[in-house]
């Protein structure tokens, strides 16, 4: 069984935030949530690097271990998930969280700010695959689909992986292998061949 995880190549994100906007536009996910948000250090200095930030789904998830309701469930493919019908809006999973996934929709507080939100992985929620009471609390449920996460297909520049943790982590091991220093870090050499430079285009026939 596949186990469903994100990778995001730092290298390769160019904060241009496609994934933010492709998962709220799929889901129709309300004003004042982000399921998913792109940070950056360094922001305009040498070393800036930017990466985009939702729920990881945990194998050993803290926000699992500190609901008081037992509203996390993890799925088959180790998606985390969670019960709204069951949510108190308490806040702990939102603290016991390091990535900051848990959004609540309304301000105030806890336990007045509504049922809390987050990433899915597109895999929808407890109710029927595909119902209109699955997607008006969770969003759609791609996974039910055969597709992978919508952030992760907008990616441009595939910065962004998600699916099958074994084959996310080989397509990130075989880019580290690849890459190089400098001009190279994008594998300027890979693509066009050795001795090309950034920029000039290469010559017929060669």
């Amino acid at each position: 069984m596949a186990r469903m995880k994100f990778l995001c190549d730092a290298e390769r994100c160019i904060e241009c935030n496609g994934c933010v906007t492709a998962c709220k536009q799929e889901h129709e996910v309300p004003w004042g949530v982000n399921r998913r948000r792109v940070v950056t250090i360094n922001d305009g200095v040498p070393g800036e690097r930017s990466i985009s930030v939702a729920c990881m789904h945990c194998s050993d998830a803290p926000c699992m271990a500190v609901c008081p309701v037992d509203c996390f469930y993890r799925t088959d493919e180790g998606v985390v998930l969670h019960d709204k019908d069951l949510c108190i809006g308490c806040g702990y999973c939102f603290y016991a969280c390091p990535f900051g996934a848990p959004q609540f929709p309304q301000a105030g507080a806890f336990g007045m700010r509504g049922k809390m939100d987050k990433c899915t992985f597109c895999a929808g929620g407890p109710d029927k695959d595909g119902s209109e009471a699955e997607f008006k609390k969770y969003g759609r449920n791609r996974l039910a689909e055969g597709k992978l996460p919508a952030c992760a297909e907008m990616c441009s520049t595939k910065a962004l992986l998600g699916g099958d943790g074994d084959i996310v982590a080989n397509i990130y091991r075989q880019r580290v292998l690849t890459r190089g220093k400098g001009a190279e870090v994008w594998g300027w050499g890979t693509a066009y061949g050795p001795g090309q430079q950034q920029g000039a285009p290469a010559r017929q026939g060669s």
